[in-house]
């Protein structure tokens, strides 16, 4: 503790360039400030400051051991703050934006707040880019890959996208063999709501073969109404499997183009960058990461 009192007074002395003024922030006399410093370089064997009635500067070895010196205090603070938040319940308002997908997330955000009732969540479901600083938000949950350098990320999984439609629909239009023959076939999409653009059928390629143009039958901006409309026999969809998981199984959409679907995605919890972030938002990272894909992450 001696030793560490050392560096306290001397970064102290050092960013002040005062025996008193450092001496006023420390709560003791001048006097007893410079004879820290000369028990510290007595140790040290070296001189760290220049001293003159009028000044108080650094040496060139002070100048670099003031900066391991901050770095070394600064490593004890983060410790600290580590523990002290290590002992705290998790508790408090947690305002969270996630994309409007909730067969993937309320279950598991329902498990979260029987685990957690301190905390208070506050859920913003919307596809559209928020900024996470400036709106407030503590985490969010998007798709893609991370991109803003003021956020930290952690990977919650991958998924796959199916092109999927109804038995009855089926029937009736026939099942497409080819991507060829979407162009006869009633195509939902998605637009995007910050570009307006419609998100790409991403369809293996026939070798030889034009790209082929997919019609755009119905377009909106989320999942639950292509869904919706496919289960409806209204057409085919090219939806995340998280979402068709229930109506693959029990047979209400048969998957079409099985081999050419080829499209993936990738969901990441992103917050505000901190060495040390708050115990709320530290468990719901961690409680997302263990239960948002299970079966990806064992």
């Amino acid at each position: 503790m001696e030793s560490l009192n050392g560096f306290v007074v001397f970064v102290q002395v050092a960013e002040t360039r005062s025996f008193v003024a450092a001496g006023r922030l420390l709560g003791v006399s001048a006097s007893a400030v410079g004879k820290g410093v000369a028990r510290l370089e007595e140790k040290l064997g070296v001189r760290l400051f220049h001293r003159s009635t009028r000044s108080v500067t650094l040496t060139a070895e002070g100048a670099l051991f003031l900066e391991r010196s901050r770095r070394i205090l600064a490593e004890i603070e983060a410790a600290e703050l580590e523990l002290s938040q290590a002992s705290t319940a998790p508790r408090g308002r947690l305002r969270v934006s996630l994309p409007m997908v909730s067969s993937l997330v309320l279950p598991v955000l329902a498990d979260f707040m029987r685990q957690y009732p301190d905390i208070e969540l506050d859920l913003d479901f919307t596809d559209r880019m928020v900024d996470v600083i400036e709106e407030g938000f503590d985490a969010v949950v998007r798709t893609g890959e991370p991109l803003d350098s003021r956020l930290t990320a952690r990977r919650l999984g991958a998924f796959r996208s199916h092109l999927v439609a109804s038995p009855g629909y089926l029937a009736r239009r026939g099942v497409p063999a080819t991507p060829a023959d979407l162009q006869q076939h009633t195509c939902l999409h998605y637009r995007f709501p910050n570009s307006g653009k419609l998100e790409a059928w991403t369809l293996r390629q026939i070798p030889g073969e034009p790209e082929v143009p997919i019609p755009a039958s119905m377009v909106c901006n989320n999942i639950e109404t292509r869904l919706c409309f496919a289960l409806q026999g209204l057409g085919i969809a090219y939806l995340p499997e998280f979402a068709i998981r229930e109506p693959l199984a029990d047979g209400r959409l048969q998957p079409v183009l099985r081999d050419y679907a080829q499209r993936t995605g990738v969901f990441h919890v992103l917050w505000p960058a901190s060495k040390h972030p708050s115990p709320k938002v530290r468990a719901l990272v961690d409680f997302l990461c263990a239960n948002v894909f299970p079966v990806a992450r064992a």
